[in-house]
């Protein structure tokens, strides 16, 4: 064998193993992504589970005053109902904007009961779910920016071959439901004093 030829299957051989380096390091590189979505999103589930777990503590203290609204009640059960039966990030994403605007109407209707909101065991729940609520938006924006740093890395070239080989698609982000972009609506029934 020539030096030529040696110095050719050199080259190529250095060629090969540099494309492929670097299929490899692409590779990991949207492995990488695509896991750090999926510890994002159980991040997010850890809070909502957390938060299912306390409205039954809140439904219980608010039942206990006979005269608090029973609809809104009603909402915070089925939109709990909702949740526990969510299977997807979309339907769980939904779910949870149920329960954000339940909650929401319930605390603002609790303003206007001042032995519910003077209650020890409602200001507690009431502070744990808003600290709860406070949580999941943070992390419901760092399970955005993943989605949004994977989505654009597998549309980029070249990264784009690597994520069509691996038959990569967009991740859906945690998205605000319609129900939770409109205003909370409040019909208050204040006990008639006579």
């Amino acid at each position: 064998m020539s030096t030529a030829t040696i110095i050719v299957l050199g080259v190529l051989l250095f060629g090969v193993l540099g494309i492929v380096g670097y299929f490899i390091m692409i590779y990991n590189g949207l492995i990488s992504l695509k896991e750090n979505i999926k510890k994002s999103w159980s991040n997010i589930d850890v809070i909502l589970k957390q938060r299912y777990d306390e409205l039954p503590k809140l439904i219980s203290v608010c039942e206990s005053f006979a005269q608090f609204e029973k609809s809104v009640i009603d909402r915070i059960t089925k939109a709990r109902e909702n949740y526990g039966q969510a299977r997807t990030v979309s339907e769980k994403s939904q779910a949870s904007g149920q329960v954000s605007a339940a909650l929401s109407g319930l605390f603002a209707i609790a303003e206007n009961y001042p032995e519910l909101k003077s209650n020890e065991n409602f200001m507690q729940l009431q502070g744990r779910i808003s600290h709860l609520e406070e949580s999941l938006a943070d992390r419901r924006e760092f399970y955005n920016d993943s989605v949004n740093n994977y989505n654009i890395r597998i549309k980029q070239i070249p990264d784009v071959f690597v994520a069509n080989m691996l038959r990569y698609e967009d991740e859906v982000m945690f998205q605000v439901s319609e129900q939770e972009r409109q205003d909370v609506k409040i019909d208050i029934k204040l006990p008639k004093f006579e």
